[in-house]
């Protein structure tokens, strides 16, 4: 190394520690050369920078607030091998036809994240950038996650071949439909369209994204009589049906609640909605592949 790259390298390296705000490019989180390994998490972001700031400083600085950075270095981080946890905005391309918009790619190794959890994957990448500073605007537009993370989750617990063995039918779609009026039934009559769908040819029915546990028709009630059709409509064409009673609560200790009477009645399945979140739709699974 000539006298002139060493001074250059502990000048950088000066920069690195040195007190007060700190771009995020020059804090390493801005790396044009490095090549994503198979098992790094990527995202790509649409960003718009605010006036002033370079969609390189931009795209650093959501690579920087999404795993290891704050403003400025700290000590502490000698105490770990900070370049090893840092996301890596590794390119940064311009949206063609939008003005001041950009595609920000960023790179994160696998270590920054919980084996199995949706919820600190999200938390960490989306959970702390969106209106960001530096920024007018931010997207979340794709991610690519690895083989490596994906085969931390347990995935379903059977296919499309055993779910044809269950019910004993093949060679045909499986047919189902939502129960309507999805509102104002009594749980008396909800339980009779149950029965006159399954027994005129349907496979399942299943709750509507609405039907909780409202005045006109309480869960219990509902479970109640939609099982009582389901087990006529068996009685009546000697076919395995079903009706999907939805679990939805505003609690994991009511939707367990509610899971176990479903359960009870004999109910081979209940559902849930996307908006209970991903803890609980991770717990649901759980306690499913248990009972």
């Amino acid at each position: 190394m000539t006298g002139t790259d060493e001074e250059q390298g502990s000048s950088k390296q000066g920069d690195r520690w040195a007190a007060g705000v700190i771009p995020y490019a020059e804090m390493g989180y801005w790396q044009p050369d490095y090549e994503p390994a198979d098992t790094d998490i990527l995202a790509v972001f649409r960003i718009s920078p605010q006036e002033g700031v370079p969609p390189e400083e931009a795209g650093a600085a959501v690579a920087g607030e999404s795993s290891t950075a704050t403003w400025t270095v700290v000590w502490t981080d000698r105490l770990t091998a900070h370049e090893h946890y840092q996301a890596k905005c590794y390119r940064v391309e311009k949206v063609p036809g939008a003005e001041g918009q950009y595609m920000a790619y960023i790179a994160y190794d696998i270590d920054l994240f919980e084996e199995g959890s949706i919820a600190n994957l999200t938390s960490s990448i989306i959970g702390n950038v969106f209106g960001f500073k530096p920024l007018k605007a931010l997207r979340l537009e794709d991610m690519r996650i690895p083989v490596a993370y994906v085969k931390t989750f347990q995935g379903p617990s059977h296919g499309i071949v055993m779910e044809r063995e269950y019910l004993n039918k093949y060679g045909r779609p499986l047919l189902g439909a939502t129960t309507k009026p999805k509102l104002g039934l009594s749980a008396r009559n909800y339980g009779r369209v149950v029965y006159e769908a399954l027994r005129g040819g349907l496979d399942f029915t299943k709750d509507d994204e609405n039907i909780n546990s409202q005045p006109f028709m309480r869960w219990r009630d509902r479970y109640l009589f939609s099982m009582e059709g389901v087990n006529r409509a068996q009685a009546a064409t000697g076919e395995i049906k079903g009706h999907y009673l939805k679990v939805t609560a505003a609690t994991m200790e009511q939707m367990y609640e509610r899971a176990e009477f479903a359960r009870d009645l004999g109910s081979v399945i209940v559902m849930i909605d996307l908006t209970i979140g991903y803890t609980a739709i991770q717990s649901m699974s759980e306690w499913c592949r248990r009972n």
